[in-house]
């Protein structure tokens, strides 16, 4: 039985940063398992759109697909937009069973990602006890996301960090400079600024703006194609795989 293609779904930006971290963050994907069909395709801004990558591969014959969300929450995009354009797919090409997968977080391995680009910007494990911590994501007016990402900030509190706070670059607050400035007024010594976002674009330059005008002391680079991120995507892909045999046997 050949296996189901991997399909990852990115928002798509006009930022260029955006699409070639995407492209390479699937480049990854496709090293750690050879073999593997893995295909990109865009929401808005970046081509291929979504739709187009299904047609594509009705054309050639594939026969199923799993739709993963390049998501880290579950969201407007992963809750509406997604499963709307999926839905469409399925009406036009309905020899083409398509099964979207969960979104990435949360998850250990995207801990796990955060811990790569921090210690990449300098924080090393004796600095936790008098360093604070910003988790810096790009905002949401869903209250299930704004809920996880207070959730990790309360989980991280555990792994050693002095303070963690969450902030967002949209939607909701505090702003990064507002987190910033706080853990300041606590007291605390130094300041570290983790972007809890996958790929350059507008929201995480103002996570970056923000960071630098409330002089943070350290500011670490999105999650991008960190190897960590790439497994994580396959552990998804496999969830639903397993998901998609229990339909089909039941």
């Amino acid at each position: 039985m050949s296996h189901p293609v991997l399909l990852v779904i990115a928002h798509g930006s006009r930022d260029p940063r955006h699409a070639a971290t995407v492209h390479a963050l699937t480049e990854r994907v496709r090293a750690q398992r050879p073999g593997l069909r893995v295909e990109t395709g865009f929401l808005e801004f970046n081509a291929p759109s979504v739709p187009r990558v299904l047609e594509r591969l009705a054309a050639e014959g594939a026969d199923e697909v799993i739709a993963l969300p390049l998501l880290l929450t579950r969201a407007f995009h992963a809750k509406t937009d997604i499963p709307s354009v999926l839905r469409e797919a399925r009406a036009r090409l309905p020899r083409l069973h398509i099964r979207q997968s969960d979104v990435l977080g949360p998850s250990p391995l995207l801990n796990a990602t955060l811990e790569r680009r921090l210690r990449e910007a300098g924080v090393r494990p004796g600095d936790l006890p008098r360093t604070g911590l910003v988790l810096a994501s790009a905002g949401s007016s869903d209250p299930e996301a704004i809920a996880v990402i207070a959730e990790i900030a309360r989980e991280l509190r555990h792994t050693g960090w002095c303070a963690v706070r969450p902030a967002f670059a949209s939607a909701s607050l505090p702003r990064t400079e507002d987190a910033v400035r706080a853990l300041r007024a606590e007291g605390v010594d130094r300041v570290a600024v983790a972007p809890y976002v996958i790929a350059p674009g507008r929201l995480p330059d103002r996570i970056t703006a923000g960071a630098e005008a409330a002089g943070a002391d350290v500011l670490a680079d999105v999650l991008g194609p960190a190897p960590e991120l790439a497994r994580l995507l396959l552990d998804r892909y496999d969830e639903a795989r397993v998901t998609v045999r229990a339909s089909l046997s039941a």
